[in-house]
């Protein structure tokens, strides 16, 4: 397996596989990774001849710096998950910070049409520009033809799809679906740092956003909201941070129903001090 810490190299490489026509596809990761990231570059390799891993924990993205810290890295059995996949079709790029960003680790501000500022953005601050940062970055570096994301992230996603239309970024974003654990729980890297309990209990999180689902058959968003948020006010472990309905292409929260639109589910929770999010589509 190639494995490349540098850009300069992975640029070399890059060309080397392009002069011989080959296609690229591209998965980047904070590393810590799992059977979620394994599906997205399995989709990858049935798409592409080569898909390029990137194993990068972004500081720029980070609103709590406290969580960048405490971040697994865990480059060893990263290398040895993507070695089950492919040994000689994936090709990782696991560079330092000062490889990515050089003397100056910081954001660039991007505008999303709006998409930034819902959800996720009300609740971390900036961290669309660090998401925005790193990707367009990468993408310069590896030049694919084609890249995957998790509908997990799904604000994300749209994100990046925003990021590439407004720059006219030659690659195709392609969303993977999302990919849980037998209990349910959404795969995250963040799964492997919660304690015992915590990580029993959180299967409620995907079980109460299948219900939500079948309430939004019937009920108004208003009503069904109510209804999430009374589940979690009596947990005993698990904290809502967020619930929110909302039209999946601008990501605004619904205010009454339509049958011309498309809506999905998005939630984030607390278990301990480990921030865990999910979605559904509901129609």
């Amino acid at each position: 397996m190639k494995i490349f810490k540098t850009k300069t190299d992975l640029i070399t490489y890059v060309d080397k596989l392009k002069s011989e026509k080959k296609t690229l596809g591209f998965v980047p990761t904070m590393g810590a990774l799992h059977q979620g990231h394994a599906s997205l570059i399995t989709q990858g390799l049935l798409q592409n001849d080569f898909v390029v891993v990137s194993i990068f924990v972004n500081p720029t993205q980070f609103d709590n710096k406290e969580d960048l810290v405490k971040y697994p890295r865990t480059l060893d059995s990263d290398v040895d998950l993507l070695k089950t996949v492919s040994e000689e079709k994936i090709i990782v790029y696991a560079p330092s910070v000062d490889d990515i960003y050089g003397e100056h680790v910081e954001s660039v501000s991007f505008s999303y049409d709006g998409l930034e500022h819902e959800m996720e953005g009300r609740f971390r601050e900036g961290h669309f520009d660090g998401v925005g940062t790193i990707v367009k970055r990468l993408f310069e570096i590896v030049r694919p033809d084609k890249a995957y994301f998790g509908e997990k992230d799904f604000q994300q996603l749209m994100i990046i799809k925003k990021l590439v239309e407004k720059n006219n970024i030659p690659v195709t974003v392609i969303g993977c679906k999302i990919h849980r654990a037998k209990d349910g729980l959404a795969m995250s890297s963040r799964n492997m740092r919660l304690k015992p309990e915590y990580r029993e209990a959180a299967p409620f999180i995907y079980k109460t956003l299948k219900t939500a689902k079948e309430k939004f058959g019937t009920k108004s968003a208003n009503k069904v909201t109510e209804w999430v948020t009374k589940q979690f006010a009596t947990h005993d472990l698990l904290e809502l941070e967020y619930f929110i309905i909302a039209d999946v292409e601008t990501l605004k929260t619904v205010k009454r129903k339509s049958n011309q639109k498309s809506y999905r589910a998005f939630i984030a929770v607390y278990a301990d001090d480990i921030r865990l999010i999910d979605n559904i589509a509901l129609n």
